[in-house]
This record gives C-alpha cells, sequence and structure tokens, in this order.
C-alpha cells in the first residue's frame, strides 16, 4: 500500500490522523449541500443522491483498479536521460495483505478513499440540472479507477512529481499535502470537461448572447454546507500535514490556523468585491469564496505563516467573483456550482502559492512544473475519457427531462412534492 516517508509513527500519532480522517467527510457533505442548493428546486433530490451515487461507484472502482495503481510501495519505472521516472504503482489487486500493512499505509489508504470520493463529486455540481445520474456514475467510475490513481501515485506514491526534489534539485519535489491537486484541480479541470460536452442549461444563454440569472434554489444549503465544509477541511489539511508531509502533532494548530484564516479572508474579499460591484453583497458567490479559500489552503496550510495565510485567501477571494463573471459572460461557461472556479482555479493558485512561500530553493519551479501537468496532461486526458463516455453513455439529458426537472425524470418523484417548483411557461 502506498508508504509516505519511513519515519516513526506512534499510536498518537495514528489515533490522532484516524480521528481526523473520520471528520474530513464533512467537507465532502457541505460541498454536496453547497451543490444542491445552488442548482434547481426540482433538481435537487437528484443532486443529493446523485453525490451519493458517484461516491459509491468511486470507491468501489478504486477498491477494485485504482488502489494498484496508486499504491507507493511498488512502482512502474523507466528510465530517462539517466534518471528514474515513477509513472505507476504496482501494487496488490483488489486490496489484498492491507490488514498487515504499516498503520501509516493503511491510514494513506483510507485518506486516499476519501480523496477520491471528494474529486469526482466535484463536478456533478457543474452538471445540474442537465448531467444524466447514469452518465455521472461512469464518469466517476473513470475518474476513480484510471486518472486519480496515477495522479495520486505522482505526488503521494513516490511517483516522478513528488521526485523532482531527488532528481532534480527542485526543493522537496511538488508538494500536495491537502489534496489540492488531486481533489480540487483534478475535481475542477473534470468539472469544465462536463461542461464542454453536456453544453449549457436550457435558456442561460439566449440568443442575442446575454446570460440570464439562474439563481440557486437554497441559501440555506449553501451557507449551512459552508459551515460543514470548514470542520471537514480542518481535519482534512492536518491529516494531510501528518500523513505525506510527516509533521509532527505539534504543527497542526498553526495548520489549522492557517486553513481558518484563508477561509476568513477569502470570505472577506469576495464579500467587499461584490459589494463594490453590485451594491450588496451576494450569498452564493460569498459561499463560492469562503470555499475557496479553503480550497487554496490544501496546497499550502502546512507551509506559509498565518499572515502568508491571509495574503493566500485575499487573492483567492478576489479571483473568485471576477473569475466566475469571466466564464459566464466571456466564455459562454454554465457552472452553476463554481466549481472550475473554486475549485481549479483557487487549487491552482494554491499551489503556486506554496512554491512562492516554501523557503526551500526550487520549490517553485517543482510547483510549475506540477500546475503545468494537470493543465497540459491531466485537462486532456480527462476530456478525452468524458467525451469516450458520453458516445456510450450521453451526458445531456433530453430537453423534456431538462424541462420537468431530473427529479421528476430520474427519479419519479421531487424533493419538495408539497410545492409549486417551476412554471412551464418560465422554460425558453
Amino acid at each position: 500500500m502506498t508508504s509516505p516517508a519511513p519515519l516513526p509513527f506512534s499510536e498518537t500519532s495514528f489515533a490522532l490522523s484516524l480521528g481526523l480522517l473520520l471528520l474530513a467527510p464533512l467537507a465532502i457533505t457541505g460541498v454536496a449541500l453547497i451543490n444542491t442548493g445552488l442548482g434547481r428546486s426540482r433538481s435537487a433530490a437528484q443532486s443529493l443522491l446523485g453525490s451519493l451515487v458517484m461516491m459509491a461507484v468511486a470507491v468501489i472502482a478504486f477498491a477494485l483498479v485504482g488502489a494498484t495503481f496508486a499504491d507507493g510501495a511498488a512502482s512502474h519505472v523507466f528510465q530517462l536521460s539517466a534518471k528514474p521516472w515513477n509513472w505507476a504503482g504496482a501494487g496488490p489487486l483488489l486490496l489484498s495483505g492491507l490488514g498487515a500493512a504499516p498503520a501509516r499505509a493503511q491510514l494513506a489508504v483510507l485518506f486516499q478513499f476519501l480523496a477520491v470520493a471528494f474529486a469526482v463529486l466535484i463536478p456533478w455540481g457543474s452538471g445540474a440540472d442537465r448531467w444524466r445520474l447514469t452518465a455521472g456514475a461512469a464518469s466517476a467510475a473513470v475518474l476513480a479507477a484510471l486518472v486519480f490513481p496515477l495522479l495520486a501515485h505522482w505526488i503521494w506514491g513516490g511517483g516522478w512529481l513528488a521526485q523532482l526534489g531527488v532528481n532534480f534539485s527542485l526543493g522537496a519535489g511538488f508538494l500536495d499535502a491537502g489534496g489540492a491537486a488531486t481533489v480540487h484541480v483534478l475535481g475542477g479541470l473534470s468539472a469544465l470537461a462536463v461542461v464542454w460536452i453536456a453544453g449549457s442549461r436550457k435558456g442561460k444563454f439566449p440568443r442575442e448572447g446575454l446570460s440570464t440569472a439562474i439563481p440557486g434554489h437554497n441559501a440555506v444549503y449553501v451557507l449551512f454546507g459552508c459551515l460543514l465544509a470548514l470542520v471537514g477541511w480542518l481535519a482534512w489539511n492536518m491529516a494531510g500535514a501528518l500523513l505525506w508531509l510527516s509533521d509532527a502533532p505539534s504543527a497542526l494548530a498553526v495548520i489549522a490556523i492557517n486553513t481558518l484564516l484563508s477561509a476568513a479572508a477569502a470570505l472577506a474579499a469576495t464579500f467587499s468585491v461584490t459589494r463594490f460591484r453590485f451594491g450588496k453583497p451576494d450569498a452564493s458567490l460569498c459561499a463560492n469564496g469562503w470555499l475557496a479559500g479553503l480550497v487554496a489552503s490544501s496546497a499550502c496550510a502546512a507551509l506559509v505563516t498565518p499572515v502568508e495565510s491571509i495574503f493566500v485567501g485575499l487573492v483567492a477571494g478576489i479571483l473568485t467573483p471576477l473569475m466566475v463573471e469571466l466564464l459566464e459572460l466571456a466564455l459562454s461557461i454554465d457552472d452553476p456550482s463554481g466549481a472550475i472556479t473554486v475549485h481549479a482555479a483557487s487549487g491552482l493558485w494554491g499551489l503556486l502559492a506554496a512554491g512562492f512561500f516554501a523557503p526551500l530553493p526550487g520549490q517553485l519551479l517543482a510547483q510549475i512544473i506540477g500546475i503545468a501537468t494537470l493543465l497540459g496532461l491531466v485537462l486532456p486526458m480527462v476530456y478525452l475519457l468524458f467525451w469516450l463516455v458520453n458516445r456510450v453513455v450521453p451526458f445531456r439529458v433530453d430537453p423534456d427531462g431538462e424541462r420537468i426537472g431530473m427529479d421528476l425524470h430520474e427519479l419519479g418523484g421531487g424533493a419538495y412534492p408539497e410545492f409549486v417548483i417551476h412554471r412551464d411557461e418560465s422554460y425558453r
């Protein structure tokens, strides 16, 4: 199984890491609620059920196939220019021998299970109101079995990105303790591929070229999801530092503080920007700003000071509303959950900030190489795989299904049956 640096791992560290990982799913829960609240009311039940289905499919696919390629104890390596290039794991099939693996390795596998469940959930919100559940499940299986394991091995399993420091003296190699790349950028880029393939919601972009606002149906879900996500993110970043950076437990308090400061600064920045631009703060964009700060912290909470974490959050918070507006108005990208901005763009910023603020020489270049890999290799790979999936299991629901809502079309009943949740005459 995946084995980080072979340092002593006491029973106290094991218990602490396990406790943190048991809290980490609250981040997934928060994002699932946010995705649901930002979608239409007539698709709310399908959104939450889809979150469960995609997570279930992902963890099964990872257990059956992906864990083998993510493994760090044994690897496929080739030589190029007298340097070893570790590109894929060669672990046991079906997680055999996991019970006899070292405690740290078992926790690392648990971390990866949670990470892959989180990663496949992110694009689900971007395909809201038109992405079929079966197509979402098929895409989750592809991500969990093929793309995520390779990326996790390259970064967490001693792969070639992690070895940039050893092979080329670039800092400590590509660093991503909290999953900014393996979870958030991967999820955000997957969201971009989904939007490209599925297209925009009916009526979002009228023929005259303007953008029509389709507000989320439940701001309470969105804001409560932000509070849940904070608890999970604190646990996630601390667990990642213990497992992937071999930090001491004494460092965890500062990591938690940095996570909170990044989210707080991002919220303050988005609140200020939206109030200045629109006269009043926008609740959904402020929620996205809060998440953007958390995502950015995933890359650098263990590497920066509190003051630096505030700067990281401020940049993420300013970027969020501007990026959302750019994608929608200039590029006609319909992303109901804002995942492309929140997870992809903010994750990339966090990874870059980790290189800026890390004291190791060459660390910035290592982070830039990792970012280039995500954009130049992972994005085309995900798009190609999703394009193939779409040929077999079409992503887009038929027009009548989109008109009546995903709940009625796919589940036969709505989330709010006692209310009138839409009018046909408003669907154009």
